[in-house]
């Protein structure tokens, strides 16, 4: 009789049942960033169908504060029972390198389930300029006088903005606002050149003419402009970054539940009814298993660490 292999499936059987059973009652997801925010957005879009895949809702918690900090030390610290779930952004690999005693450590207390969505950020600018070579041009003409706004330090459009200015070999001073829309008010009125802002909140100003869309941030064209380039066919090598959306649960949850979600979401994303919703968010749909997108998170933090520390940005 092979007594190990009686053993290992004794082991393996509660955690294989409570997989099947899972989920029995409601899920709660925590947004770690006020309600209407990309995420926010991007989660309802993909909830809905999600829900009917697992018979259960998945019902939204918003936890505000510390730039998604809040939100997420709550997941970590949650019960790894299946039923707390964190729905993030690239900011929690960000604020893996910008933040001082989170009370987490990004890579070590989740389990990465699985990504959603990327919304590409659109390269925006006034209207006189027409391509990014005319935005870089302009900048190699007068050193350090074109300026670029962001939602504020170390915030992802921030890196965007430096991770492309350093590509592009430019100068240019950061300016914070509150949001995406202050910022493209200041570009309309001529006082700031350029910013990276969702496709959803630039491409009504853009598609009025008030704005110019040089290049998205992603490595591939964005559905939503696909006649833009991305700032790597502009020809700028290393100029990619991506502002995606994923689910995250606490390290300890059962790794059969995990993976059951991760299937799921990655289910949920490839209906029609999901990529149409996305589309009017300017999202693309993402899908990955949850070891890609756990070496994937990795591999984003250890890029934004690098940048953070080329930019001089020090955690606090």
């Amino acid at each position: 009789m092979n007594w190990a292999g009686l053993i290992l499936c004794a082991l393996a059987w509660p955690s294989l049942a409570a997989a099947q059973e899972w989920p029995l009652r409601p899920i709660r997801v925590i947004v770690p960033v006020s309600a209407g925010s990309a995420i926010d957005l991007v989660a309802r879009a993909v909830f809905e169908q999600l829900a009917l895949q697992l018979g259960q809702p998945l019902i939204i918690e918003y936890r505000l504060g510390a730039g998604g900090v809040v939100g997420a030390a709550s997941v970590a610290k949650a019960e790894p029972d299946g039923y707390t779930v964190l729905a993030h952004s690239v900011a929690i690999a960000i604020t893996a390198n910008t933040v001082l005693n989170a009370g987490y450590d990004a890579a070590r207390d989740f389990a990465a389930v699985a990504p959603m969505a990327n919304v590409p950020l659109v390269l925006t600018t006034q209207t006189k300029y027409k391509t990014v070579a005319d935005l870089v041009a302009a900048g190699k003409a007068r050193p350090g006088s074109l300026n670029y706004a962001s939602v504020g330090y170390g915030a992802t459009a921030h890196l965007v903005a430096e991770r492309f200015r350093i590509a592009a070999g430019i100068e240019a001073q950061h300016i914070p606002f509150k949001g995406s829309p202050e910022g493209l008010t200041e570009i309309m009125a001529g006082r700031i050149d350029f910013t990276f802002a969702p496709i959803g909140t630039a491409m009504p100003l853009i598609q009025a003419g008030k704005l110019s869309a040089l290049a998205v941030s992603t490595k591939h064209r964005a559905s939503a402009l696909p006649d833009v380039p991305t700032t790597i066919e502009a020809g700028f090598p290393n100029s990619d970054f991506d502002f995606w959306i994923g689910l995250f649960m606490p390290a300890k949850t059962p790794r059969t539940i995990v993976e059951k979600l991760s299937r799921e979401t990655a289910k949920a994303v490839q209906t029609q009814a999901v990529q149409d919703r996305l589309a009017t968010l300017g999202a693309e749909p993402m899908v990955m298993t949850a070891a890609e997108f756990d070496a994937y998170l990795r591999a984003q933090i250890a890029m934004s660490g690098e940048l953070t520390r080329q930019i001089g940005i020090k955690p606090e």
